[in-house]
């Protein structure tokens, strides 16, 4: 047999490896205890030995329930029932649907989808709503939903620790789909999302974060990592998104590093969809066909993936200036990839259409073939296992790995629950900023929303103004979606931020 046929051969045998190994992993998923008509009893299935041996179902710690159970029906509002819950206690919604947003401000509340008959509860923005549910409460649980047609978010935790998103249907939900901003010691599983113009799901600001077996694909981001700190993203299923999974820094931002990240065992691929992002937004930029994205983060572990049919690259590393990012716009932030290790995966058919700069580098390699790594930019300390079983460039200064494995730690949530935030007066305008503002507004850097900067500028010596607009905000700019209200904040929170985002500096 000659050389072609041989490739052509193995090509093919390697494909029918990945699709058998796609259906063992959708088999897993959709019938999993957790996918069942009517989810498991709600346990506290959060605190987990970050490197003990032992399987995860030993690892994960129950607590007794001793609190009250609110049930909800099709026609009663769920917002009535979080109003007369108390910690501890379990609300369980029946299927229906329920148009509203459900804000939750105190601590240990489960809301606990019911699913009877393949009938979901559903919460339905209409295209009118911003978000379907908002907690800045501690312990939150949030299980059992189908979300679809909000303007903003799915899920947006605004500084609570210890929470749990677990087994949620999130369709179409504008910006985000679950987005923990500002939280520690949280847990994101068996969660499907799909058509989010940002990140399917969006790690910001977040430290000891598990993110497992989910299914995201037709969004703009598969799964973020952004200015995050130990954070494992495991057994998640991630197809036909523009940018798969991304570990970055975002300048600009209270906090200042993207450091500790695993991204084991999950599949990655095919993900070619057109970057349909708010023009100007940070993940617009993302090229079309790019499985995993690391820029300026450092300590990322990339082990036992399946990275295929991403037609732009396997891995991209970059520092912020081949990302598209002035260093100088957050002089706090390394602006380079250090230590990034690359252990053992499997990398087929990637770089099979390459946007330009990665042609530009194939041709002075006299090559056609695309990469499986691409590697651009200044960075320290990289490594890989086996550079020879990947097609790479730049990959000249990696050394050999001084570990084998991740698997050690077996997970980064904590052993206990991380300490309830309790805010005090002077701290309100800084934490209302970090878990509510900065997810869409950076200093100098377009996320979203404005700039801090030029949010400045318009309001200088004008606090009142700001708290005006957030009331009642309108879409005064063509090229920035229109912000959603903050009324929802007290108005001592409000006065507080506008007073503290004029206070900021770079």
């Amino acid at each position: 047999m000659d050389k072609s046929k041989k490739s052509s051969a193995f090509k093919k045998i390697i494909y029918t490896i990945i699709v058998l190994l796609l259906g063992i992993f959708a088999g897993y998923k959709f019938f999993s205890p957790n996918s069942g008509e009517i989810p498991l009893p709600v346990t506290n299935a959060l605190y987990r030995n970050a490197t003990s041996n032992n399987d995860s179902t030993a690892l994960k710690k129950a607590k007794e329930f001793t609190g009250k159970i609110f049930e909800v029906k099709n026609g009663d509002l769920i917002m009535d029932a979080v109003k007369e819950a108390n910690p501890g206690d379990l609300i369980r919604v029946f299927p229906g649907t329920y148009s509203e947003t459900v804000y939750i401000d105190k601590n240990d509340i489960t809301l606990q989808g019911i699913i009877q008959n393949g009938e979901w509860p559903v919460l339905d923005g209409k295209k009118e709503l911003n978000d379907a549910f908002l907690y800045s409460g501690n312990g939150i649980h949030i299980e059992g939903f189908k979300i679809t047609q909000y303007k903003g978010n799915g899920i947006m935790g605004q500084a609570g620790n210890n929470f749990v998103i677990r087994n949620n249907w999130i369709v179409d939900t504008g910006v985000y789909g679950i987005f923990p901003q500002y939280g520690k010691n949280g847990l994101i599983e068996y969660n499907t999302l799909t058509g989010i113009e940002d990140a399917a799901i969006y790690v910001g600001m977040c430290d000891n974060i598990d993110v497992l077996h989910n299914e995201v694909f037709g969004n703009v981001a598969g799964i973020e990592f952004e200015n995050s700190r130990h954070c494992l993203g495991e057994n998640n299923n991630v197809y036909d998104n523009a940018g798969g999974i991304l570990a970055f820094i975002t300048p600009g931002l209270p906090i200042k590093t993207t450091y500790d990240i695993i991204i084991r065992n999950n599949f990655v691929n095919n993900n070619n969809h057109v970057n349909f992002a708010a023009p100007g937004s940070t993940v617009s930029g993302i090229p079309s066909g790019t499985g995993i994205l690391i820029m300026a983060a450092d300590d990322v572990i990339v082990e036992n993936n399946i990275i295929s049919g991403n037609k732009n690259v396997g891995i991209l590393i970059t520092d912020f200036e081949n990302g598209g990012i002035k260093a100088s716009s957050d002089p706090e932030s390394d602006p380079n990839p250090d230590n990034i290790v690359i252990l053992d995966n499997l990398m087929v058919n990637n770089g099979y259409e390459a946007i330009d700069d990665i042609k530009a580098a194939m041709l002075v390699k006299l090559t056609t073939k695309g990469p499986d790594i691409f590697a651009i930019g200044s960075g320290t300390g990289s490594t890989i296992k086996d550079k020879n079983k990947y097609v790479t460039f730049g990959l000249g200064n990696y050394g050999i790995p001084s570990i084998t494995t991740s698997y050690d730690v077996k997970s980064f949530l904590l052993d206990e629950p991380a300490e309830h935030r309790d805010i005090t007066k002077k701290q309100l305008g800084e934490f209302t900023y970090f878990g509510v503002c900065s997810g869409c507004h950076a200093y100098e850097t377009r996320l979203i929303g404005v700039p801090i900067n030029i949010i400045q500028m318009i309001y200088k010596d004008n606090p009142e103004g700001m708290i005006e607009y957030m009331n009642n905000p309108k879409n005064l700019r063509d090229d920035y979606p229109e912000m959603p209200p903050q009324n929802y904040l007290s108005d001592e929170a409000k006065k507080a931020v506008a007073e503290y985002i004029l206070t900021l500096k770079k």
